[in-house]
Formats: structure tokens, sequence, C-alpha cells
């Protein structure tokens, strides 16, 4: 059974997503909080496995709230808004967010989303994780060029860290850094996609990453990926 904590300050946003949640055989709302403080305290005392957790709230917002909870290592954080916008996006996966979603998502993919989260994957779209690549990259050609050649400078005296992984590993882990899904990379492999996902498994134990997004990070810090590839 997946235990979730509902979080938004809205009272009939939370019942919905109760509703919604409620029908599902492998899922228990074992709570609800109408703001980030409440959701910190409630995640301490509930230990749910998923907190679905709503951006702009009162007393304490969600950003706050993701990051005191994932580095109490209580939850996983699902984040929830009816923004698009990238700040929010950034903002919380900084913050320790395993997954963006927006509230005008559709039943099914907020249920499979909570699935997702809990099984300990990161719900981030390949189209999120090359927006998150381009937030890294900066927009500036000519304001990030001094920047990026110190990246790679540091880059060369970090690439010990990569010495643990076998060169498949190694291509794996270059091409999530590209943006590319785990079908995209099979396709780019000429192998199978549970494969791809063994490899990348691997990968997250050996450096210690925990989701995609850490793993794109790591690529662009190591000089795996470089700006504009």
């Amino acid at each position: 059974m997946i235990r979730v904590l509902l979080v938004d300050d809205q009272q009939l946003v939370r019942s919905g997503f109760a509703l919604i949640l409620g029908v599902e055989g492998d899922i228990e709302v074992v709570g609800e909080a109408a703001n980030g403080r409440e959701a910190i305290d409630l995640a301490l005392r509930l230990r749910p496995d998923v907190v679905l957790m709503d951006v702009q709230m009162p007393v304490m917002d969600g950003i706050a709230a993701t990051r005191e909870i994932v580095d109490a290592n209580t939850a996983k954080v699902l984040i929830l808004t009816t923004f698009d916008r990238d700040d929010y996006v950034f903002a919380g996966l900084e913050a320790g967010a395993s997954g963006f979603l927006l509230k005008n998502s559709d039943p099914d993919h907020l249920v499979e989303g909570v699935r997702t989260v809990a099984d300990g994957h990161a719900l981030l779209a390949p189209e999120v994780t090359r927006r998150v690549i381009a937030q890294l990259t900066g927009s500036s050609a000519a304001r990030r060029a001094p920047r990026d050649a110190q990246v790679l400078v540091t880059s060369q005296q970090r690439d010990a860290r990569l010495d643990v992984l076998t060169p498949r590993e190694l291509e794996v882990l270059t091409l999530v850094g590209r943006g590319l899904s785990n079908g995209e990379i099979a396709g780019e492999l000429f192998l199978g996609e549970a494969t791809i996902k063994t490899h990348l498994s691997n990968v997250f134990a050996k450096l210690h990453l925990r989701d995609r997004v850490q793993a794109v990070l790591l690529a662009f810090e190591t000089g795996l990926v470089q700006p504009g590839e």
C-alpha cells in the first residue's frame, strides 16, 4: 500500500485528490495539510511514502517544506502546481523533489505519478529534462562562455568519480545527460529498454545518485556533456 500525504491550502483541491487516489486499491491517503509547516509535522508523524505538495501556500511554501522533508529523509515529494513555470520546476528539483506535475493533469497521470515516485523513480519527462539542461547551460552564450571554461577545468579534476563505471554505463550516463529517455537511449545503443534500465540503476548505485536529475547534473559537472550538446 502506498501511503500518501496531501498538501494544499485549498480544501476542495485536497478533497478532489483524495477522491481520485482513494479509489485505487494500492494507494491510501493517510493525511492532509494546509501549509508547508503542517506538511513537515505530519510527514514526520505519519511517515508517508509520497507527499503531494502544492507550491504556493501560507505560513510556509511547498519548496521550503520539500527541502526539509527530503533532508530529513521522511518521504518522497511530488510537487503539484497550477503554473507551468520553470522557476518552480528548478526550485522544486533543487529542493529534492522526485517529480513535478500540473494540477490540471489527467487523473490517470496523477495516479501513475504517485506510483512512479513511490517506486523510487523520478517523474521527469524528457522535455522537462531538456529544460533543466537549458537552465544549466544558461541563456546567453556570451555570458556563459567564461563560466563554461571554469566548469570544464573543474570537471577534469573530478573525472575520477566516473572510474567506477563500465564503458557501457558511461555511455548511458552521457545520453541521460543529453536529455534522452530510456527508449531513446535503447535505440541509440541498439539495446533493449530493460537493459538500459539495468545500466541506469547501476549508475545510480555506483555514483550515489538519487534520480535522473542528479545524473544530468553530474554529466555536466564531470564534462561528459558540454553546453550546447
